[in-house]
């Protein structure tokens, strides 16, 4: 992992740009929600999780990162209704650079609640739940 993908990851979240977004993640990416068990496959489900939950969260901010080769660890800190959230992107990436598994650690509970109630009524209204 190289510094060129942390910039074209952050371009895409602060920008919310879903064309770059699609081209960073890999067909098959693997995308684990800290309020289900089972995974999520496939670039269509995650890159519209993301982005939804990029409206969810507000305020958001990333604040350390640790990089170590292909993977990396984006600590952030956001507003969900009216709660404050903090939480990991625990993110890797493959030899052409692209996301191949994405997932997301949230606290505290009362916060992941709140996201979880966010991001459910709109996955379900998008047919991914």
């Amino acid at each position: 992992m190289n510094k060129t993908n942390l910039d074209r990851w952050h371009q895409a979240v602060f920008e919310k740009d879903m064309e770059l977004l699609s081209e960073l993640l890999d067909d098959k990416v693997e995308f684990h929600s800290p309020t289900v068990w089972r995974p999520k496959a496939g670039k269509q489900v995650t890159q519209f999780i993301l982005m939804t939950v990029l409206e969810v969260l507000q305020d958001f901010h990333y604040h350390r990162e640790w990089i170590d080769g292909d993977d990396m660890a984006l600590e952030f800190s956001a507003r969900v209704r009216d709660m404050n959230v903090k939480g990991l992107d625990l993110i890797k990436w493959n030899d052409e650079g692209r996301i191949v598994h994405f997932e997301v650690l949230i606290r505290p509970l009362n916060g992941l609640q709140a996201v979880f109630e966010e991001m459910n009524a709109r996955v379900k209204k998008a047919g991914f739940a």
